[in-house]
C-alpha cells in the first residue's frame, strides 16, 4: 500500500508486496521473506547484519517501459531486472526509482541486493540510539509507462490580500529516442491549468511552471484538515497517456518574531518525537499500527509530531494530513561528531536525502517545518559550513516552510543564527541531576537569546527521562515510571507556560530498540531507548496521564 488513496487511473500500476525469495551469502537455503518487512523479525536472522538478496518474478502484460518504485530499502540497495543493473540507492528512509526501457511482455525477475552493514560507505547509518533494520522495509511497486510520463507535480499555496493562489511546478519526462509533443492538464479545486504543445526532445526532462487563482477554498489547519486532490493528465495526439494524483491543502507556515504561524495564526506546538519502530514489526509498521499511534497522540492532546530522525513512511504523513497533526520532518543525520561529518560520503548522502525528502513529500500540508542534523557538530567552524550548506539547499527547494535543527551543544553552538527556528534538546534532572528544570531552562534560554536566536521561536525539541515499563517505586528512583512522570510534569509545567517557547516535543513517544553494540549496548537497558511515554508495544507508562493533563489544558 503506497498511499491512502489511488494515485493513478490511467497508468498501469502493480504493488510488489507479499512474499519474496530471500537468501544470504554462503548459505544455500532460500527463504520466503515478507515485503515490506524487516529480516530481523525472522528468528534465523534476528541478529543478522550484512548483505542479502530479495528476488521476485513479475508478469508484464504488454510491451513498454517499466518503472520500479521503492519507498524504502534499508539501508543500501542495488536493483536488477533480469540480471541487468537498474539503480543504486543509499538511505533506508527515502524513496527511489529506476526505469527499464523497452521491456517485452512476459515473465521477468526483479532482484534487490540489500546491505544494512556499518562501514565508511555509510555515513548516516552508523551504530546509534535507534536500530538500523535490514530489508525492503516499505512499499514497492512496478509501473508500465508509455514514451512520456508525469514524474512529479508540486503545489505551493500562497495567501495574499485575503485571497488564495498557488504555484504549480510539473515535471514531464520523454523516455523515447525521438522528439515528442504533449499537453498537460492539472486540475485542483475544479480549476484546470493547461500546458499546451510541450516540446520534449529525445530523453529530455522538462519542468513546467504556472500560477493559478483559487476561490472559495477551505484552509488546511490542525483544527480543520481540509484536503484537495491534484489530478494531472498527460495527453499525446489528444489521447490521455498518463496521469498522477496527489493531495494537498491550502496552508501557510512561517515565523514572526518568537512565534510560529500557521495560516497567519500563532500556534504552540505540543507533541512527541516519534521513531518509526514497533516491538512486533521493527520499522515496517502496517497501516493499523500507524493509525494507532495517531489515535494515541490525538487522545493525549497533541497537535504536532517530530519525525526523529529521518523521513517517515508517506502513509503516516497521509494520516497526519487527514488528522491535522503538524509535522516537523528532518533529514537523516543524528548525533554525528565532526569526524563522522568528515566522512567522504557525508555531504553527498545528506544532499540526496534532503532532495528525496522534499521532492517526495512537498505537497503534504501537515509538514510545516524542515529540519536537519540533529545533535551534530554545530559547535565547530567546519560543522557550521555543513549546516549552512544544507539550509541553503532546503531554501533552494522550498521557501514556503521554516527550517530548524535540534542542538545539544549547550553554550557552544555557533549555528543558532542559521535556521528560522532555534531548537534545543535538554535533559534536566536525568543526565544532569544537579540541574533543576527551571535553572537549566533559564540558563539555556538566556544563552540562546545571546547566540543567534535573539528574536526567533524556540522549541524545546527533546526532554524527558527513561522508565522501564512496569517498574514502580514509591521512592521515585531512577528508571521508575514515577521518576519519569515527575520529570515530564516539571518540564511541561515550565516550558508550556513560558513566553520564551513556541513548542514542546517530548522525548519520546514509544521505547525503541537501539544498536546492540558499543556504547549503546552498555548504556541502554534492554538495548532500548526507554524514554518512551509508551513502551515499544504501546503500553502506557504513568507519564502518559501527565502528558494528557498538560496537553489538554
Amino acid at each position: 500500500m503506497m498511499r491512502l488513496f489511488e494515485t493513478h487511473y490511467i497508468r498501469d500500476y502493480h504493488l510488489l508486496e507479499g512474499l519474496w525469495d530471500f537468501s544470504v551469502p554462503d548459505k544455500e537455503e532460500r527463504h520466503k521473506m515478507p515485503v515490506p518487512g524487516c529480516w530481523e523479525l525472522t528468528p534465523e536472522f534476528a541478529t543478522y547484519r550484512g548483505t542479502a538478496t530479495y528476488t521476485k518474478e513479475i508478469d508484464v502484460k504488454e510491451d513498454g517501459n517499466l518503472r520500479l518504485v521503492f519507498k524504502g530499502v534499508s539501508h543500501t540497495a542495488d536493483v536488477y531486472f533480469d540480471d541487468e543493473f537498474v539503480v543504486h540507492h543509499y538511505n533506508a528512509y527515502t524513496p527511489f526509482d529506476g526505469i527499464v526501457k523497452n521491456v517485452k511482455k512476459g515473465t521477468h525477475t526483479v532482484r534487490v541486493e540489500v546491505d544494512n552493514s556499518f562501514s565508511e560507505a555509510s555515513a548516516l547509518h552508523i551504530p546509534n540510539d535507534y536500530f538500523t533494520y535490514g530489508g525492503i522495509i516499505r512499499s514497492c511497486a512496478f509501473e508500465m509507462l508509455g514514451d512520456c510520463y508525469i514524474k512529479n507535480v508540486k503545489f505551493t499555496p500562497v495567501y495574499d490580500n485575503g485571497k488564495w493562489s498557488g504555484k504549480i511546478v510539473a515535471t514531464v519526462v520523454n523516455l523515447s529516442d525521438s522528439d515528442r509533443t504533449v499537453d498537460l492538464s492539472v486540475n485542483l479545486c475544479d480549476r484546470t491549468t493547461e500546458f499546451k504543445d510541450i516540446s520534449l526532445k529525445a530523453n529530455e526532462t522538462v519542468n513546467l511552471e504556472a500560477t493559478q487563482d483559487y476561490n472559495d477554498v477551505k484552509v488546511w489547519s490542525h483544527k480543520t484538515p481540509n484536503l484537495y486532490y491534484i489530478t494531472s493528465t498527460l495527453y499525446e495526439n489528444g489521447e490521455a497517456v498518463d496521469d498522477l494524483i496527489d493531495r494537498t491543502g491550502f496552508r501557510t507556515s512561517e515565523v514572526s518574531g518568537k512565534n510560529i504561524l500557521v495560516n497567519g495564526e500563532s500556534v504552540f506546538l505540543k507533541g512527541f518525537n516519534r521513531h518509526e519502530q514497533h516491538g512486533s514489526v521493527g520499522c515496517s509498521l502496517p497501516v493499523n499500527m500507524m493509525m494507532k499511534d495517531i489515535e494515541i497522540m490525538l487522545d493525549l492532546g497533541c497537535n504536532a509530531v517530530r519525525f526523529s530522525h529521518y523521513p517517515n513512511d508517506e502513509l503516516f504523513i497521509d494520516m497526519c494530513d487527514e488528522h491535522g497533526l503538524l509535522v516537523w520532518e528532518e533529514n537523516h543525520a543524528r548525533g554525528l561528531y565532526l569526524p563522522d561529518m568528515q566522512n567522504p560520503n557525508f555531504e553527498k548522502q545528506c544532499e540526496d536525502c534532503i532532495n528525496e525528502m522534499i521532492e517526495e513529500h512537498y505537497n503534504h500540508p501537515s509538514i510545516i517545518i524542515w529540519g536537519i542534523l540533529n545533535e551534530c557538530a554545530s559547535e565547530t567552524p567546519e560543522g557550521r559550513e555543513m549546516y549552512k550548506k544544507q539550509y541553503e539547499q532546503i531554501k533552494s527547494l522550498d521557501k514556503s516552510r521554516p527550517t530548524t535543527s535540534a542542538t545539544c551543544r549547550y553554550f557552544e553552538d555557533i549555528c543558532l543564527d542559521l535556521p528560522d527556528i532555534a531548537s534545543v534538546n535538554i535533559y534536566s534532572e536525568w543526565y544532569y541531576e544537579d540541574k533543576t528544570v527551571d535553572g537549566d531552562f533559564n540558563d539555556t534560554i538566556s544563552w540562546m537569546r545571546k547566540s543567534g536566536a535573539e528574536n526567533k521561536p524556540i522549541i524545546m525539541s527533546e526532554f524527558g527521562g527513561a522508565a522501564l515499563y512496569g517498574h514502580r517505586d514509591p521512592a521515585h528512583s531512577k528508571w521508575s515510571e514515577e521518576r519519569q512522570a515527575d520529570i515530564i510534569d516539571s518540564c511541561l509545567e515550565l516550558y508550556m507556560s513560558s513566553p520564551e517557547t513556541a513548542g514542546v516535543f517530548i522525548w519520546h513517544f514509544a521505547d525503541c530498540r537501539v544498536t546492540d553494540e558499543g556504547w549503546w549496548f552498555t548504556s541502554r537497558a534492554r538495548c532500548h531507548n526507554n524514554k518512551g511515554i509508551y513502551d515499544e508495544y504501546r503500553r502506557p507508562k504513568l507519564a502518559a496521564e501527565v502528558v494528557k493533563r498538560h496537553f489538554k489544558k
